[in-house]
């Protein structure tokens, strides 16, 4: 039985579902497609093709949630990280597919943990979100991350829930940095390549997703919202470095 279908499925449901995610919690694209994309198409076109497709995931959703965009903390955000995506893009270039998947899974695990902790220490704590050094920081590690595995999400939210800052503004002013470091790391890298027939799938589910997905935004709660994202970014780590571990 010809099977030759089955990548272009697994690219579709990928794409898809890591477009939903997006949508309905600000992040989680790269976190969710990632994975699958680097099983598919290998660790730097597969982040390449994560790079391209969350940019337009971006794009779509930033037209959505314009309203609710903090302009100011997401340029303080995305200056750092456009900085970053230089070497950011160096290291994807020139450090063995297993060795930086490992690392970079690690990295994302350890951001985690640190939004874990964060959380804990400000539950009862004021917003506190106008602090430079925190967000620049948080930027700069957001767009080296985006470019060496295309996650630059864990570390927004290391600082969103650091800062408490409400996810309506986090979701929507994480889609304008996802935009503006996401295009910069593809200008450093180069588009990937890939069949027309894929891009025409990774499109369109791409657009099925974000349908899905902002069908659902309404009804998830900001709480459910950020818990799943936590647990995406978790699933997204493991699977990053199981990979590369088997790979190496």
């Amino acid at each position: 039985m010809d099977a030759g279908w089955l990548p272009s499925l697994g690219l579709a449901a990928a794409v898809a579902v890591g477009a939903g995610t997006q949508r309905i919690t600000g992040l989680g694209f790269a976190l969710v497609a990632a994975p699958f994309l680097v099983l598919l198409l290998g660790p730097f076109a597969g982040v390449l093709v994560v790079n391209v497709l969350g940019v337009a995931a971006s794009v779509l959703v930033l037209v959505q949630v314009r309203r609710d965009v903090e302009l100011r903390r997401g340029l303080l955000l995305s200056a750092p990280a456009l900085v970053a995506v230089v070497p950011g893009a160096w290291v994807a270039r020139h450090t063995a597919p297993a060795v930086l998947q490992v690392v970079v899974g690690g990295c994302v695990v350890v951001a985690l943990l640190a939004v874990l902790a964060a959380g804990r220490r400000t539950d009862a704590g004021p917003a506190s979100g106008t602090g430079t050094a925190p967000a620049l920081l948080a930027g700069a590690a957001s767009g080296f991350m985006n470019a060496t595995a295309g996650v630059g999400g864990p570390a927004l939210t290391v600082y969103a829930v650091a800062t408490r800052w409400p996810q309506r503004a986090f979701a929507a002013t994480a889609q304008l940095c996802f935009t503006v470091v996401g295009s910069a790391t593809v200008a450093a890298k180069g588009l990937p390549s890939l069949p027309v027939a894929d891009w025409a799938v990774a499109a369109a589910a791409l657009g099925i997703g974000l349908v899905a997905g902002t069908a659902l935004a309404a009804r998830v709660s900001p709480t459910t919202a950020r818990t799943a994202a936590l647990s995406l970014a978790v699933v997204g780590a493991v699977a990053t470095v199981v990979d590369g571990v088997l790979g190496g």
